[in-house]
């Protein structure tokens, strides 16, 4: 192509090295690969914006890199992507303003891990589905509520707004861009050089069981949340809950999804996976044996529950995620 596609990483200090540095080297692997494959000229220009052009970013490892432009010269960029990391809720209003400014001529706008903060920020992921890191999808709930934060996905395309969980969710944000501009093949060669996979099987909840049964421990239903807790092996029907929290069955199913955000079936489910998970990580046990333990009703049911929860089979998480053996 005749002009490179200009990516500018927005970063400040305390930004997160890696949600700088990974995205930025798959759009330069891109150019060394279509060099090799005897295309002319490069495909992309990529440059780190900060407050001023050469101005030195201090990033949370320590690390120091050098501005290529500033946030106010950003308005010719073709994809502007923000980085996360530990600083990004207390990032400098110049760059909120900043982006509220040049976002909209950028042709795409995009943030990695919690640089979805710094946009939500800036208004501009008002109305919009997004991505986060799975640690702050609560927080990121609780802030911008007008946000529609989806805690599972890797990253997430509204329009021309991309967003992106955690730190290397950044890559696969890029790979998808990369993907997006110059096809399959290219993304995937790009893929391979970085021994990565080109579409990371499941989302972002098999790496935080975190995730799981998350609930308000103060409320009303706290006693019976723990008799949950305590007997998930067992059948637990609605109306055995209700009766141990003294309710009638419809008050009971209000206030349980009042206080938790799920059903009663849902959030016994999720108990059930909290604890097949640990069991998969630290033992050798079969699958039937963790399912019937865990209180799913066969290996099968265990199996479909767990797919739809994490996205990938029970055995896969066993295998990326064992820590030890019985």
């Amino acid at each position: 192509m005749d002009t490179p596609l200009l990516v500018t990483m927005a970063a400040y200090d305390g930004a997160e090295i890696l949600d700088i540095t990974g995205p930025l080297d798959v759009f330069a692997l891109a150019n060394a690969v279509h060099r090799e494959n005897g295309g002319k000229g490069p495909l992309y220009r990529v440059e780190i914006a900060a407050g001023a052009k050469d101005a030195v970013v201090a990033t949370s490892s320590g690390i120091r890199l050098l501005a290529d432009t500033a946030w106010s010269d950003c308005s010719g960029t073709d994809t502007l992507l923000v980085a996360g990391g530990p600083a990004a809720e207390q990032a400098p209003e110049e760059l909120v303003n900043c982006l509220r400014r040049t976002a909209p001529l950028a042709r795409r706008l995009g943030s990695i891990c919690t640089g979805s903060f710094i946009l939500a920020r800036a208004g501009l992921l008002e109305g919009r589905r997004a991505a986060t890191h799975w640690a702050s999808v609560e927080r990121l709930r609780r802030l911008y509520p007008h946000v529609d934060v989806h805690e599972d996905a890797i990253h997430i395309k509204d329009g021309s707004v991309y967003t992106s969980a955690g730190v290397t969710a950044g890559i696969d944000l890029a790979l998808a861009l990369l993907e997006e501009d110059f096809g399959r093949v290219l993304a995937l060669d790009v893929a391979r050089l970085m021994v990565l996979y080109f579409k990371r099987p499941g989302g972002q909840s098999q790496f935080s069981t975190g995730l799981l049964a998350q609930f308000h421990e103060e409320g009303s239903l706290a006693p019976t949340i723990q008799w949950i807790r305590d007997n998930y092996r067992s059948h637990l029907s609605n109306e055995a809950l209700a009766d141990h929290a003294s309710m009638s069955l419809r008050n009971f199913a209000r206030i349980f999804k009042r206080e938790t955000g799920t059903t009663p079936a849902h959030f016994i489910e999720r108990v059930r996976l909290e604890a097949a998970v640990k069991r998969l990580e630290e033992t050798n046990q079969a699958l039937e044996t963790i399912a019937r333990e865990c209180g799913f009703q066969s290996g099968e049911h265990f199996r479909v529950a767990f797919v739809r929860f994490f996205r990938i089979t029970p055995g896969q998480y066993r295998e990326r995620f064992r820590s030890g053996t019985e």
